[in-house]
């Protein structure tokens, strides 16, 4: 019976210290978002430059995430005939695609423009194809995105109309003119976008749920620590009664 009671003991102890660093794990999270989330406010309080004053052809691409969030101004002429669409994107639970659009700048080079999401069968790009002619698009800056960790890349091969991720790299190789670095997300433009493409959401500022999960975790540890002891205090007093008896 000890044996039995020391095994358990053991198993509450282990619990209570995976609920105890899974609630710092959630506090560590939070502090990482609000972070990111003073990042993104500070960024977004500086002045609109031109994208091309910011960053310039054959940067490295890793420059992006230093620069990300930043407000920019752009103008020139889309190039849909080299657009591509990211494929797998939501908005409003619909599945869909973002549409990634070349931007030729006045000064010769391209920056990659997210127009927005499409839904998924949508025609492109005949049903939203860009305005004709020279527009001045603002929005925000966003780096490149690479394939991590077990996903798979794009392939390295021929001309792709769709494309996993914002791959700035892979979409050079497609595209005669230079590439920045970064890609613009479309928040407003002259002349004014249509329906669709629906232009990417700014980042979302919440804090999320991470101090109501940290909170429930150290709470449900904070009950094992109580509890249990006065489990085996009564268990010992139901023993010594039914001896008594």
């Amino acid at each position: 019976m000890s044996l039995r009671r020391l095994a358990l003991s053991i198993a509450v102890l282990l619990a209570v210290v995976a609920m105890v660093t899974a609630g710092f794990w959630q506090l560590h999270r939070l502090s990482e978002r609000r972070e990111h989330n003073a990042k993104v406010s500070d960024r977004g309080r500086l002045p609109a430059v031109e994208v091309q004053d910011l960053i310039e052809v054959g940067d490295d691409y890793e420059a992006g995430a230093e620069l990300e969030f930043r407000t920019v101004q752009a103008v020139g002429v889309y190039e849909p005939g080299d657009q591509v669409l990211i494929r797998n994107r939501s908005y409003q639970g619909a599945a869909g695609y973002w549409v990634l659009t070349p931007l030729r700048l006045r000064s010769g080079s391209v920056v990659a423009v997210n127009r927005g999401w499409i839904p998924r069968g949508a025609e492109v790009p005949a049903g939203f194809a860009p305005p004709v002619g020279e527009v001045e698009v603002t929005g925000l800056v966003r780096s490149t995105v690479t394939a991590a960790g077990l996903q798979q890349p794009d392939p390295s091969n021929g001309v792709l109309a769709e494309m996993a991720r914002p791959d700035l790299a892979r979409l050079s190789q497609q595209l005669e003119a230079q590439l920045l670095p970064v890609y613009v997300q479309l928040q407003a433009q002259t002349p004014p976008p249509g329906e669709l493409p629906v232009p990417v959401p700014a980042p979302d500022l919440g804090e999320g749920s991470h101090l109501a999960y940290a909170v429930q975790w150290f709470v449900f540890a904070t009950i094992a620590l109580v509890g249990y002891p006065l489990i085996l205090r009564h268990q010992k007093r139901s023993s010594a009664e039914t001896v008594d008896e």
